[in-house]
C-alpha cells in the first residue's frame, strides 16, 4: 500500500476543517430547533424553510447545490474508483451538504494523491 506523504496536504486540511465548520454550524441551529420548538417533526422543520421569502430563496439555492453535487459526486467518484462513495448521499440528507460536500472533498484529494503516488512507483 502507498504511504502519503505528508500525511495531509494544506487543501486536505482546509477541506476537512471545512467539514467540521459545516457541521457545527449546521448542527447547532438544528440543535436549537429540536430544544426549543414545540413541533419537532421533520414535516415542521421541512414546512418552515419555506415561511419566508429569503428562506425559500435559501432553500431553492441550496437544492439545486445539493443535486448539482450529487450528480457530480456519482461521477467523480466512479471516475476516481472511490470506495464508499455512496455514503455521501444519506450524509447529505441526514447531516448537512455543509459537512459532506467538503468532506468528499477532502477525500477525493487524497485519492487524488493516492493515485498519483501509486502511478509514479
Amino acid at each position: 500500500m502507498t504511504k502519503l506523504k505528508p500525511r495531509f496536504t494544506k487543501i486536505e486540511v482546509v477541506f476537512l476543517a471545512l467539514a467540521v465548520v459545516g457541521l457545527a454550524a449546521t448542527w447547532y441551529f438544528n440543535t436549537l430547533f429540536y430544544m426549543y420548538s414545540e413541533d419537532t417533526s421533520i414535516g415542521n422543520f421541512i414546512a418552515l424553510t419555506g415561511t419566508t421569502l429569503p428562506a425559500k430563496s435559501i432553500s431553492a439555492d441550496i437544492s439545486v447545490v445539493a443535486v448539482t453535487f450529487l450528480v457530480w459526486l456519482i461521477y467523480e467518484a466512479r471516475k476516481l474508483k472511490m470506495s464508499h462513495w455512496w455514503l455521501f448521499i444519506p450524509l447529505t440528507f441526514l447531516i448537512a451538504i455543509a459537512f459532506s460536500l467538503p468532506l468528499f472533498l477532502f477525500f477525493r484529494e487524497r485519492k487524488i494523491r493516492k493515485n498519483k503516488l501509486t502511478l509514479q512507483q
